[in-house]
């Protein structure tokens, strides 16, 4: 190996990228502001690969302060084929890291979590976000494709209530990705598998822990689904992801998950408790020096409740393009808002638009080169 696994997160967090990819057959590869960019190194072998698993898993040891590398390496081989897990970098960064067996060789993705703590300006969220973080009951969403950013979005806004609340914040991670420091709140992290079997049983667990606010890492199945909607019911503020994009298609994914019989009841229940869904993609700058996040903000007022109730999710983007008052806009307009100010260019609001061939009306688009192979 040319590297040690000391010198390639060191590169990682050098370069700023989110990635880096170990592969049989390829040299290690980082992704920076979305691009993947090969590292000037031979091409790694089976024993490589194997290698720089067994380091990284070591560096979890030393985190954690006693063997847990073991059970990693025994999930590895079992079929499922892969674990996943968090470690802190030197501190330097974090990284979520997942290993898993490829063509019957080893192989590993970790992905850099900054270890600061953004501010709901920074990332771009407007400052009516704020009014939402300040109620005492309900369900927030925060969605997005993988890789959207939505785990920075949910941090940031857990560090706001821990920054300017005296609350107690319960949050369930698979893995725990940002730590949180007690600031005016106190913050209880568990982490799926160490300290917790299965997100829906944290939440009905967090219920006897008096919390104020709960994070849920992912509502990826009807149980989580059903605790979650369930504990905002019963007066916590709840904070959620879901792999969606849009606020229509994440009530509708929500509904969906549940039995036709069902599905009347969970609308009713939806309507009452849904406070707010946040939806992000990730966009390059125009600059080339990093990447932005595009947001679509749908508040949950008496007409938007209206709509779910009666099964007319289908308008609730109409809801949203009225609802500026209210803090609410559309995805298509934060892209064109950013490309109105030369953040990003027509071809990426184009890509991520909800009504492509409306913002192709409204954008000047490019013809891009073929791109060349990038290394560091």
């Amino acid at each position: 190996m040319s590297f040690s696994i000391e010198q390639l997160l060191d590169l990682v967090v050098d370069a700023n990228a989110s990635d880096i990819h170990i592969h049989v057959g390829q040299s290690p590869a980082l992704r920076v502001h979305g691009e993947i960019v090969t590292v000037d190194a031979p091409a790694l072998t089976p024993d490589d690969t194997e290698a720089y698993v067994r380091a990284v898993l070591s560096i979890l040891d030393d985190n954690v302060g006693h063997k847990v590398s073991y059970k990693h390496l025994e999930n590895l081989d079992s079929p499922g084929g892969g674990s996943d897990f968090g470690f802190e970098f030197q501190g330097k960064a974090r990284f979520r890291t997942s290993i898993f067996k490829s063509k019957g060789h080893c192989g590993m993705v970790c992905r850099q979590i900054p270890n600061k703590l953004f501010g709901l300006h920074e990332i771009g969220l407007p400052d009516k976000v704020k009014d939402l973080l300040n109620l005492t009951r309900g369900l927030i969403l925060v969605t997005g494709p993988t890789g959207s950013g939505k785990t920075t979005t949910l941090a940031s806004m857990i560090n706001w209530i821990n920054e300017n609340q005296g609350q107690h914040i319960i949050t369930i991670e698979d893995p725990i990705e940002y730590y949180h420091p007690h600031k005016h709140s106190i913050i209880t992290q568990r982490e799926l598998g160490s300290d917790v079997n299965s997100f829906a049983y944290g939440i009905r667990a967090a219920l006897r822990q008096d919390p104020d606010v709960m994070l849920v890492g992912e509502m990826r199945d009807l149980e989580t689904i059903e605790a979650a909607i369930t504990a905002a019911e019963t007066g916590h503020l709840v904070f959620a992801t879901l792999h969606t994009t849009g606020a229509a298609r994440t009530v509708d994914r929500i509904i969906d998950a549940f039995p036709a019989n069902t599905k009347e009841q969970i609308r009713i229940q939806l309507a009452a408790n849904l406070v707010a869904v946040v939806s992000q993609v990730l966009c390059r700058k125009k600059d080339g020096t990093g990447r932005i996040a595009a947001f679509e903000i749908m508040v949950n007022t008496a007409s938007t409740a209206a709509l779910i109730r009666d099964n007319k999710t289908h308008r609730i983007t109409s809801d949203i393009q009225t609802g500026a008052i209210h803090g609410m806009m559309t995805l298509d307009f934060h892209l064109q808002h950013l490309y109105n100010r030369g953040i990003i260019s027509g071809d990426e609001a184009v890509t991520y638009a909800q009504d492509p061939d409306d913002m192709r009306n409204k954008v000047v688009l490019t013809t891009p080169h073929p791109p060349s192979p990038r290394h560091v």
